[in-house]
């Protein structure tokens, strides 16, 4: 509650200093699209919880954006630079996938005294940044959701998180929304963050079967009970 609160506040007094933040907010609505100022990611960045990621930077690198960030890896404080360009977004209930590209990624030992194997590693050159997706493979948080990543590519496969991957709920949301609705594609100016939208990607006789699948056969009784010649109260008898 906290954090929402806070959150809503900080997005009234961007509003309030930014006042043409509306009429382009208005704009893109009608275009399908959602813009996030780059401001409001660094913000973001910048709760971080305990733990991850500290220092954060976040710049626009159009199509995509340039991120930094302070990690500890191996107990090695390393600062990391990397440019995100995201390809792809595909999203049903059997797949929700996120394809992302990495380009001039870098990282610099921030500790000179520094001895780690991860530190001399990267002293002498033998990590191949180039392949930033295989070796984001072998990092154990990160490596869990990654599918296919190979290269300087990265395939998060978030239907491998069991809070969504499981979740019968989610699902339905997710084949529901993206009948309607998908991701076209994801990219940067100077000051934003554009997500673009493609209506009814299936169209509609896809959104129809995907209303009936997902929200009245699979959805709650009283919702079932709304099909033609189907009764909302299932009581025996009835």
């Amino acid at each position: 509650m906290v954090a929402r609160q806070a959150l809503l506040h900080a997005a009234t007094n961007y509003l309030r200093s930014h006042p043409e933040e509306l009429a382009r907010l208005l704009r893109n609505a009608m275009g399908l699209r959602v813009g996030v100022p780059i401001a409001g990611l660094r913000w973001l960045a910048g709760r971080g919880g305990d733990g991850g990621p500290t220092d954060v930077e976040i710049d626009p690198d159009p199509p995509g954006i340039r991120v930094g960030a302070t990690l500890d890896m191996m107990g090695t404080p390393v600062r990391a630079l990397t440019s995100i360009f995201i390809e792809r977004i595909r999203a049903s209930d059997e797949e929700l996938r996120l394809e992302i590209r990495l380009e001039g990624t870098t990282l610099r030992v921030l500790d000179d005294d520094a001895e780690s194997p991860v530190a001399a590693l990267i002293r002498s050159g033998a990590l191949d940044l180039t392949k930033s997706g295989s070796l984001a493979s072998h990092m154990p948080k990160v490596g869990a959701l990654l599918s296919e990543s190979t290269g300087n590519k990265l395939v998060i496969d978030l239907m491998k998180h069991p809070k969504i991957g499981k979740s019968r709920a989610v699902r339905r949301a997710l084949g529901l929304v993206s009948s309607l609705v998908t991701v076209h594609g994801v990219e940067s100016d100077e000051g934003h963050l554009d997500v673009l939208f493609r209506a009814l990607p299936r169209g509609m006789g896809g959104a129809a079967r995907a209303v009936r699948d997902h929200l009245f056969s699979a959805g709650p009784p009283w919702v079932r009970g709304m099909l033609p010649g189907r009764s909302s109260d299932t009581r025996p008898g009835y």
